[in-house]
């Protein structure tokens, strides 16, 4: 049985202060970590919904509830873990699982504080501790702050350190990856086409596919629940706010034509603008077609409309059309993303192939796009998320991210894929014409 040792924070940094560790500015030293569970843990097991949320693992009451702690380590190494448990409302027994190696640590009714759980390998990459419930006499096998880890050598950990403008949020979503492909300059583009696959079995709910982004908006595919998936292409509005209902009414996005089972409306907490989908099972597996327009109208406006190729149905649809105000351009930089909404599925991995990206003119001219740059968001930048990669594999541009892969890919490097010199088949004007 292990001696628990119990500390309030203030006395467990006071207790290493005495023994001669510095700290850096952002609370953290080359050897003791707090690894906050609000930004770094995940439900990984169980048919309950527990709620985990910025302030930790605030519910565990099921036994078929397991969590999951995932951080980074710079080399391999021995360390002391402890848990930081919030007031205990009954005795309990819960199973730490590091690298194959398992300690329980029994707590009882009105614990509270920072508690030893013993020793533990690290391996280089991307490491879980995972959290098993054993048995207890109150409605939690406990609550927890953070988990702390303390090693005898100088060790780099990489995780969600701070919850500074919701990184907890954002980081428990996962890193979001861009493509940007190089356009060539001094000419303008109407048309944008990509071709978008995702592999069987690396679409998790949450998993947004962008396929054809532009300046002014995006449009791609999502999985939003196990019932339904869609087809989405939004628009933001020149004016910036994060509320629709604040647009002015010569800055609202207005709604020209949409295809049949098409959804029209608003959106905002991103930007605001008009929002359009078409809820439809596209398959893991399949390739799809994407192609969308921007065009100026000659009167100050710029006109934004997007179609949808489906081989499951064998013909180009119609999502929408929309009017941007204020606006005077062409197509501005093209570029695909991987992101996933949904802060609970963060832990799972997504993957997303691109191919045979082509701009045409508006007299319809081709050309090919065959580079790309890599990059990221802040959660990406700031190195608190390194399960990121994208560029070229087999002749196609991918990205990928979530899972925790240790194989990561160096933000804002270039990648290339050949060539095909065979652009799309398709009729651009007829399609415009609506035949």
């Amino acid at each position: 049985m292990y001696m628990f040792i119990r500390f309030t924070c203030a006395v467990f940094l006071a207790v290493f202060s005495i023994v001669g560790l510095s700290f850096s500015a952002n609370g953290q030293e080359d050897n003791f970590f707090e690894i906050p569970l609000g930004g770094n843990a995940y439900q990984t097991a169980g048919e309950a919904d527990e709620v985990v949320n910025a302030a930790g693992i605030q519910t565990w009451a099921e036994r078929g509830s397991e969590f999951g702690v995932y951080f980074r380590a710079d080399a391999a190494a021995e360390v002391l873990v402890d848990l930081e448990i919030l007031p205990q409302a009954g005795d309990s027994r819960i199973s730490v699982l590091l690298n194959g190696r398992a300690l329980e640590l029994s707590l009882a009714q009105g614990d509270e504080g920072i508690y030893e759980v013993g020793k533990f390998p690290l391996r280089p990459g991307y490491n879980e501790v995972q959290l098993r419930g054993l048995a207890k006499t109150g409605a939690d096998f406990a609550q927890l702050k953070s988990l702390w880890l303390r090693s005898d050598s100088p060790l780099r950990l990489d995780f969600v350190r701070d919850n500074v403008d919701s990184r907890f949020y954002w980081g428990r979503r996962g890193p979001s990856v861009h493509l940007s492909y190089t356009l060539p300059e001094n000419q303008n583009f109407k048309w944008f086409y990509n071709e978008l696959t995702v592999p069987v079995g690396e679409d998790p709910i949450g998993s947004y596919f962008m396929a054809n982004g532009f300046k002014e908006g995006y449009f791609g595919i999502q999985v939003n629940s196990d019932t339904e998936r869609r087809v989405l292409f939004s628009v933001w509005s020149p004016f910036a706010t994060d509320n629709p209902k604040d647009i002015p009414a010569d800055q609202q996005i207005k709604l020209l034509k949409k295809g049949e089972g098409v959804y029209t409306g608003e959106f905002g907490n991103e930007g605001s603008g008009g929002q359009s989908y078409l809820r439809y099972d596209w398959v893991a597996g399949n390739t799809y077609r994407f192609l969308n327009s921007v065009e100026p109208d000659g009167k100050g406006n710029t006109v934004y409309t997007a179609y949808f190729f489906a081989p499951e149905r064998g013909e180009w649809m119609l999502i929408a059309s929309f009017l941007r105000p204020q606006t005077d351009t062409w197509y501005k930089r093209p570029h695909s993303f991987l992101e996933n909404f949904i802060p609970e599925s963060g832990h799972l991995e997504r993957r997303v192939f691109f191919d045979k990206q082509w701009v045409a003119d508006a007299e319809g001219n081709w050309t090919e796009l065959t580079e790309a740059k890599f990059t990221g968001d802040d959660i990406a930048r700031r190195g608190y998320r390194k399960d990121l990669a994208g560029g070229s594999d087999s002749g196609r541009f991918y990205l990928k991210n979530g899972g925790f892969f240790d194989a990561a890919v160096p933000l804002q490097s270039m990648h290339e894929r050949p060539g095909t010199g065979e652009h799309p088949e398709v009729d651009l004007a007829r399609l415009e014409a609506g035949k």
